[in-house]
């Protein structure tokens, strides 16, 4: 069901000052930046810095690692039968893309991330 880690997620409040200094810790311009997020790619993997900090804070516990999943919805339910809860249930951030987060049984953040061909 989980085919691998695919992307990180930081809080971002000051979006502009955050993406000049991951600019230049990791070298390389974003692949996409907008003022509601900001996205490397970095080997593969994504890197997003996201201003919106209404459900989550930066510092510790506002990092959400997100597992690149086939189907949303069935792996929030099958992680839903397991004992997680719903944290942000599945919607479309763009670009063919959904995420969602669920909480493990000891509230630790899992992120699903669907990325449609």
């Amino acid at each position: 069901m989980f085919l691998g880690l695919r992307t990180i997620i930081y809080p971002a409040p000051e979006l502009d000052s955050l993406k000049r200094w991951y600019t230049q810790l990791l070298g390389i311009e974003p692949y996409f930046d907008q003022p509601f997020y900001v996205g490397y790619n970095v080997d593969g993997f994504e890197l997003g810095l996201d201003p919106d900090i209404s459900t989550r804070k930066p510092g510790s516990g506002g990092v959400v690692a997100y597992w690149r999943v086939d189907d949303i919805h069935a792996s929030l339910t099958h992680l839903i039968l397991l004992g997680a809860t719903t944290v942000e249930a599945p919607h479309d951030v763009g670009e063919k893309i959904q995420v969602a987060i669920a909480g493990d049984p000891f509230g630790n953040p899992l992120g699903l991330i669907q990325i449609e061909a």
